[in-house]
């Protein structure tokens, strides 16, 4: 034994290497010894069972050592017990002198629990017996069937029916003598369970012991009612070794019949995963349920590891390609209820939703790509939702990286700020989205042997329906005509029509499968909203579009260059003529139908204008074709909107025809003199379409007013220009009053109609839900004040809400009656105004979010049309947005301020063909509101640079000084004027030519400067000026006359400021004075240069 001795150490080492070569030594040197040793004969005694037979078949170390490891897996130092059980392990499996009950009995003798051991000796003793049970099992000594080479005992058996029924019972006992064990208790007779099972057919009590387990685990007098995750696991492995056995008495009343992946069985199953611990009892309650959960949240029972049990339901759900199992149940159902409705439902905890995200990782890495749209269910989809929003959030970690090579939902990047899903979609190619698409057009109808209700069919066509128009919005989703028009053909036939019969060799895949059941009037709404909201997402995508060896980008068009509303529009053709499959659930009305027809002619015309032209046909076409689809989709006011397109492209392309015919390019009408052009008519709606909620007629409304910008004329730009001018909020609550009035009118005409119009209100429109459920609170609280504020008066009797009206009656006398009119009068004024004040918030937000979209359209015009002259008109209203926006209208200020700084003063473009009385009027406004306005001085300042571009342009530069030196003589004699220094400053810099001639009229100012300070920044100014190497004209002599004067000006302005500071008359300090030398050096040189320059 000294040889071994030391091996023991190492056997507790940390280094998992360490212990390894100490197993592997010790394992050897003990071989070597059993070998050499020479058994003893047995003395007769009794004690067969006992510590001393250990010692008749094997050398003394090795029975040394045997009882060692026993007693070693007890220890809590460093790894002792894994190093320890290994070696024990080993040992056992290489050692054919010891017996199973041998074993077994040392371990139980050497982890007696005492009752003086404190908590953590407890768990010692505990492990120390759960891990020699493990090594027997897992050492083949449970069924080993080798006889002993000799013995004194009549019995040899290694192993034996008894020996294996008492292991069993330890580890029941162990998993019942606490609940943290219990999983690795019964993970052991599982493996267990497995040793029996692959033992040869030599074990002669290899059925009895399956039998033996089945009655000890499922016996009527065991926990029978009480149902663990740790039970359903040795049900899935002893189902298929035990057929014969009454499973169906076994498993009631949990559950109905012996195939545990029913759907009847699902929900109790889901529970049992959930909870834990489950009895039928708590099945039929689901607080129940709940309150087991938050239960054993609080002891300590949830373990961060998935249970074992998932491997196995998902080895019987999706069984590998090499085993011989077939599939059992439906994977769909069994992961919407047993985990999306149970491990992510809303009341689940945030540790039962932490299993939940690993179940779905254990999934992922098992479904085909034809499953994995079964995995994204609704549940699962919000809490990764919440969880990714933000990063202290108790799950953000484990969603982070469940989404960590997922294809996930398509609106992740936008709800939880990152760019996860958006890296992992840019690996995809079409063909992967291609095939996705199928897949999801496939979940429509639900399997042949489902027993989905209805109302869960729906459900899924409504996901199928959001997760279409999520890759639609997805930007790195890699677009292709194909999949793209698979979606909006699946969108039309299911929001428009009804599929009557199915077409196998359609073209259209949505008529391939003939929906089963049918689309309810509340899923066609939603593909109608769908449709629309995936068209503005494709009107707004850009489209590389070739032509031979010329590409270009163009937005809203599919890659031959047709508007994406223009095809779903042609596939709407095509359904109108097939009635043999398909049929409107609503007939159009004659008046719709004659303005579609129209519409249809006047789409075939512009089809045919010139090319000078076509730009501008396009944005006619793409608005005329969305209100044929909104018309198509029962859009309010979209007939009447049809009509004033129809008009306004009449008259805008009319001579189209006969122009060609006398080859004259007028292609449209003139105006009357009380008739608005055509332009105007066009915009005017689009700027309609701008004042809806809708982004479909948004981006609509965008990208056709960014083809028809080059035919903007003045009066459409005042029309624009109209609608950012700000208004009181009063006014624009002013027509809400009307509404308020008669809302309150009704009030007081009792609660008589509540009832019915709760009754109309319809059970398929949420928003309407909802609205009506506030107004229900409000009328409570009205209620509610109504009898607080009676009761305070002194009222009494005052009717509750379960009185009726004869009690009422007789409770109220004359007096009592004229006090109630009093109270109501006041609560219905006060009521009043306060609807009327939220109404008047309402529409100032309203306002600001139109005036938003407002300067998209002029952010677009000045982008597309940099030299047009009307660039100039804006620049006053933008500066009026920027200086006179409130706190609440940020968002309006920073884009107009972003139009100006971005657009026009950093543009590259001039408008030349602007006049110059129209120029230098608005940069004078624009110095009037310098003057007056402090904290918008940079943008009134590039705002001023932009309009000297445009006037220098003109060659107008002396309006431009004049301006300026009105504007500095302002600054200098008025101490309230709110110009600072770098609004001049910024001139001198960007346009030295011009800052020569305004040096005089700095220096004469200078002067008259209001107080010293003003002097100094003069003078500073002036020495910027002098800096600037520039000259004011192409004959260097005339520099010189210019300067000789200027000279002699500042000499004498210099000189008798610095008399004044001797003074004391002029306030300058030596810094000052100072300062005011260095501009006098500067002239100085300056002067010396142009001399220079002119000798030469």
């Amino acid at each position: 034994m000294s040889t071994t001795l030391p091996l023991f150490w190492n056997l507790s080492s940390a280094s998992k290497k360490d212990r390894i070569d100490a197993s592997v030594k010790l394992i050897s040197a003990l071989e070597q010894f059993q070998l050499s040793h020479v058994p003893r004969q047995d003395t007769g005694s009794d004690s067969e069972e006992g510590g001393d037979v250990l010692d008749l078949l094997n050398s003394p170390d090795v029975s040394y050592s045997i009882r060692r490891l026993v007693r070693g897996l007890a220890s809590s130092r460093e790894s002792s017990r894994l190093g320890f059980s290994v070696a024990l392990t080993e040992l056992l499996s290489r050692i054919n002198t010891i017996m199973c009950s041998q074993i077994v009995s040392l371990i139980s003798d050497s982890t007696k629990k005492q009752s003086s051991m404190m908590g953590q000796e407890e768990r010692d003793v505990l492990f120390a017996r759960l891990f020699g049970l493990t090594a027997v099992i897992r050492s083949g000594l449970l069924v080993r069937q080798t006889p002993l080479p000799s013995s004194g005992s009549a019995n040899s058996q290694v192993s034996s029916l008894e020996s294996y029924r008492d292991v069993l019972e330890k580890l029941l006992e162990i998993g019942e003598a606490k609940s943290w064990l219990r999983e690795s208790a019964w993970w052991t007779i599982g493996l267990a369970i497995d040793t029996v099972q692959a033992a040869s057919p030599s074990v002669p009590w290899k059925m009895e012991a399956l039998d033996t387990t089945v009655e000890h685990l499922f016996s009527k007098g065991r926990e029978s009612g009480l149902w663990t995750p740790e039970k359903v696991a040795m049900l899935l492995k002893l189902q298929p070794l035990t057929p014969n056995y009454d499973w169906d008495s076994a498993l009631a009343p949990m559950f109905k019949g012996s195939n545990l992946f029913s759907s009847a069985n699902l929900v109790p199953l889901g529970r049992i995963l959930k909870v834990g611990i489950l009895t039928h009892c708590a099945v039929l309650s689901e607080s129940a349920v709940d309150e087991d959960e938050s239960s054993n949240a609080s002891v300590g029972s949830w373990n961060p590891q998935l249970h074992f049990i998932w491997d196995m339901l998902f080895d019987r759900l999706l069984p590998s390609a090499d085993s011989t199992q077939s599939p059992q149940g439906s994977l769909r159902e069994f992961f919407r209820i047993v985990v999306d409705e149970s491990l992510f439902s809303s009341t689940s905890s945030a540790e039962r939703k932490y299993w939940g995200f690993q179940v779905f990782k254990e999934a992922l890495t098992r479904v085909g790509p034809d499953q994995l749209s079964m995995l994204f269910t609704k549940n699962l989809m919000r809490s990764w939702t919440n969880h990714l929003s933000k990063s202290d959030r108790y799950l953000h970690k484990i969603s982070l990286d469940v989404l960590t090579g997922i294809h996930g939902s398509q609106q992740f990047d936008k709800l939880t700020r990152t760019k996860t899903v958006e890296s992992i979609l840019t690996v995809m190619d079409t063909d992967g989205i291609k095939s996705y698409v199928l897949s999801l057009l496939e979940q429509v109808n639900p399997s042949k042997d489902s027993t989905e209700d209805t109302d869960s069919i729906h459900s899924r066509r409504t996901w199928i329906a959001d997760q279409f128009a999520a890759l639609v919005r997805n930007g790195s989703v890699p677009k292709n005509d194909e999949w793209i028009q698979i979606a909006l053909d699946w969108y039309v036939v299911n929001g428009l029509f009804t599929v009557r019969k199915q077409s196998e060799s359609s073209s259209i895949h949505a008529l391939r499968v003939l929906p089963s059941p049918p689309f309810n009037e509340e899923l066609h709404a939603h593909c109608r909203a769908r449709l629309l909201g995936s068209l503005a997402d494709l009107t707004g995508q850009t489209t590389v579009i070739k032509k031979g060896d010329q590409t270009h980008k163009e937005a809203g068009v599919a890659s031959d260059g047709q508007f994406w509303i223009s095809k779903t529009l042609a596939t709407l053709a095509r359904l109108d003529k097939d009635s043999k499959h398909v049929s409107p659930p609503v007939s159009l009305d004659e008046e719709t139908q004659t303005s579609l027809g129209k519409a249809q002619k006047q789409l075939e015309n512009l089809a045919s204008v010139s090319t000078e032209r076509k730009e501008t046909a396009r944005g006619f076409e793409l608005v005329l074709s969305s209100l044929v689809l909104q018309c198509r989709c029962g859009e309010e006011g979209s007939v009447e909107n049809l009509e004033a397109c129809l008009a306004a492209t009449s008259r805008m392309f009319t001579n189209q025809k006969s122009s060609k015919k006398h080859k004259n390019k007028q292609t449209a009408l003139p105006p009357a003199d009380d008739e608005a052009i055509p332009i105007d008519i066009f915009v005017d709606l689009l700027i309609g379409y701008l004042e809806s909620a809708s982004a479909y007629t948004r981006s609509v409304a965008n990208e056709a007013f960014s083809r028809v910008t080059g035919v903007v004329q003045e009066s459409t730009m005042n029309l624009i220009l109209t609608q950012l001018e700000r208004r009181n909020p009063a006014e624009l609550a002013e027509d809400e009053d009307v509404d308020i009035d008669a809302e309150s009118h009704d009030e007081q005409d009792g609660e008589v109609h509540e009832s019915s119009s709760e009754e109309g209100v319809s059970e398929d429109d949420e928003e309407q839900c909802s609205s009506s459920e506030g107004d229900d609170e409000d009328a409570q609280q009205m209620r509610k004040k109504i009898v607080d504020e009676l009761e305070a008066s002194g009222v009494d009797g005052v009717p509750g809400d379960d009185s009726d009206e004869e009690s009422n009656e007789e409770l109220l006398n004359d007096e009592q009656m004229m006090a109630v009119d009093e109270h109501l009068a006041e609560i219905f004024r006060s009521r009043k105004d306060e609807r009327r004040s939220k109404k008047g918030v309402d529409a100032q937000r309203e306002a600001t979010h139109f005036k938003n979209r407002v300067l998209d359209l002029v952010d677009t015009f000045v982008k597309k049309e940099p030299k047009n002259p009307l660039n100039v008109r804006l620049v006053l209203p933008l500066v009026d947005l920027v200086s006179k926006s409130g706190m609440d209208e940020k968002q309006l200020s920073d884009k107009a301020a972003g139009i100006l700084k971005n657009r026009l003063a950093k543009s590259k473009d001039i408008p030349s063909e602007a006049t110059s009385d129209e120029v230098e009027t608005i940069l004078r406004e624009v110095h009037q509101r310098a003057r007056k306005s402090h904290s918008s001085g940079p943008i009134l300042s590039q705002s001023s640079l932009y309009l000297c571009r445009v006037l220098v342009h003109l060659k107008e530069e002396d309006a431009v000084v004049r301006i300026y030196q009105e504007s500095w003589d302002d600054y200098m004699s008025r101490k309230a004027s709110q110009t600072n220094y770098a609004f001049f400053q910024d001139l001198v810099r960007h346009f030295p030519a011009i800052a020569s001639k305004f040096r005089d009229s700095i220096l004469s100012s200078s002067t008259k400067a209001v107080n010293a300070y003003r002097r100094c920044q003069a003078f500073q100014l002036l020495g910027v000026v002098l800096s600037q190497p520039s000259k004011t004209s192409d004959d260097p002599g005339k520099d010189e006359q210019l300067s000789v004067p200027f000279q002699k000006s500042l000499q004498q302005t210099v000189l008798d400021l610095a008399n004044g500071a001797v003074d004391d008359e002029g306030n300058l300090n030596a810094g000052q004075l100072k300062d005011l030398l260095k501009v006098v050096l500067l002239g100085v040189d300056r002067f010396a240069v142009e001399v220079r320059i002119s000798e030469q």
